[in-house]
């Protein structure tokens, strides 16, 4: 098994995880200025990876550029993966590539310090990618635990690029927002994203 694979009803059952659902988890989240250079890139990309409508597209054109502009706003000082393999605990499926981390670690070659981790949904439903995502953030909460990294929060996300929606995983709770924001909402989208590295920054 692997991340990919995971059934929500079987990572909550495996992990003893706990599922609280609400609307709005983010809406007090401090939006982030969007850069001239981030708006000129979905101006000029948005339209062209509908259109495309592929994953590498959706990928290259929206997601990485978004999640590139938080690394800037904190000054290079933390990482950023794509399509890395994160093989926590196979015994326990806690393997696989995942899709994005960011990491507050600014150590670019490994990964050191997760604390988002973020699914591109397979099929452009975002309910399909969250028992993944789900899985990608408990193992991320593992690998800090044995790392002695003092990272309460682990966040994630799952997103088809010009939709996005978040979670939270503190303890065995598994917090959901319900809300799902657009890219025109993509100061909010940066709020969330920079406010889950202030907040769990030492």
């Amino acid at each position: 098994m692997a991340y990919s694979d995971f059934k929500l009803i079987e990572i909550i059952d495996s992990f003893g995880l706990v599922i609280h659902e609400s609307s709005g988890l983010f809406a007090s989240v401090q939006e982030q200025e969007c850069s001239d250079l981030l708006s000129i890139l979905l101006k000029e990309n948005v339209d062209l990876a509908v259109a495309i409508s592929t994953e590498k597209a959706r990928s290259e054109m929206i997601i990485s550029p978004i999640l590139l502009e938080i690394r800037r706003k904190f000054n290079y000082e933390i990482s950023l993966f794509s399509g890395v393999d994160f093989t926590v605990d196979s015994q326990r499926g806690l393997n696989g590539f995942c899709d994005f981390i960011l990491s507050l670690s600014s150590e670019q070659l490994l990964v050191r310090s997760p604390v988002i981790v973020l699914v591109e949904s397979k099929n452009e439903n975002l309910r399909f990618g969250l028992a993944q995502c789900i899985a990608e953030m408990v193992a991320a909460q593992f690998f800090n635990e044995r790392a002695e990294n003092q990272i309460k929060a682990i966040y994630g996300g799952v997103t088809i690029g010009t939709i996005w929606q978040f979670l939270k995983l503190e303890g065995n709770l598994v917090s959901i927002d319900l809300s799902e924001y657009y890219i025109k909402d993509i100061k909010k989208i940066l709020g969330i994203l920079y406010s889950a590295i202030a907040q769990s920054k030492p």
